[in-house]
């Protein structure tokens, strides 16, 4: 056909493209298809609008509570949660800082911006040890874990900045809102109200951001004393590393002593139990 590029059949529907850059979709289920086809061609600049649109106006210049985690993705070391409340007061000296993400920044940057944001804003940090961690883990999957952690963190900050309110709470998303909600029913004290969520969130504000670098911080100094304790260096993530680390562990004090410093939940444990069996 003229001015057709070309044409495909998928799931009942007809798509055809033409030069001039249209696409039509025709059949029973031309709607979703077109659908799925807006999705792919949504570029991340569109995505980050787009996600944008849910939030505040002008969120970035407002009074607002962040929340941040790190650890759970490593299979030494802890599990910290960390909300820090930044008023729009407190914006100018974090931006004079350079606060921003703690992925952008090094170990040796975050340690030293650590203590300097705390003198600036309220924050509360809750740490799971991998021991506490291995005692909740079997009734508390990741998720639940996490809501539990980041509920109560919000909640304990809140009490500490009374009378003052935020004018939002923004977490950096984990899960889908509906399943942080769905968890947060079995809390005690669950934070409802003025809840935002979206990931990334340390680029949409600086609070979000401080409570990253507080929570990195903390990991690094927790992961740098079972260092020290055990004499070989403890590595982030749940690569290769750890599986050789964790072996190692074992054959000193087996599983007792590994459950001091790892997330044996993790397939790092498997590995790192026939990596031991080889050895002996």
């Amino acid at each position: 056909m003229p001015y057709t590029q070309f044409i495909a059949k998928k799931n009942g529907t007809t798509i055809t493209a033409y030069t001039s850059g249209k696409i039509l979709f025709q059949g029973g289920q031309a709607e979703q298809e077109a659908q799925r086809w807006q999705n792919l061609a949504i570029t991340p600049e569109e995505k980050k609008v787009k996600a944008a649109t849910i939030l505040p106006k002008n969120i970035a210049e407002k009074s607002f509570i962040g929340s941040d985690e790190v650890g759970n993705g490593s299979y030494f070391g802890p599990l910290i949660v960390c909300a820090v409340y930044a008023a729009k007061e407190h914006l100018p000296k974090l931006k004079q800082l350079g606060v921003k993400d703690s992925k952008m920044l090094t170990d040796h940057d975050i340690t030293a911006l650590a203590p300097k944001i705390k003198e600036i804003v309220p924050f509360k940090l809750l740490e799971v040890t991998p021991q506490k961690y291995n005692a909740i883990q079997p009734k508390y999957n990741a998720v639940h874990m996490k809501v539990a952690l980041h509920n109560q963190a919000i909640q304990l900050l809140l009490e500490q900045i009374q009378p003052e309110q935020p004018e939002g709470i923004l977490i950096d998303q984990f899960t889908p809102e509906n399943n942080y909600r769905k968890y947060l029913k079995g809390e005690k004290n669950p934070i409802t109200e003025n809840l935002y969520f979206i990931t990334k969130g340390e680029q949409y504000h600086l609070a979000v951001a401080a409570a990253s670098i507080l929570c990195r911080a903390k990991f690094l100094e927790s992961l740098r004393v079972g260092s020290s304790e055990l004499g070989i260096v403890l590595p982030s993530g749940a690569g290769t590393r750890s599986d050789q680390v964790a072996a190692t562990i074992l054959k000193r004090g087996g599983l007792p002593l590994l459950e001091q410093y790892a997330k044996l939940h993790f397939a790092n444990t498997q590995k790192a139990l026939k990596l031991a069996r080889m050895s002996e």
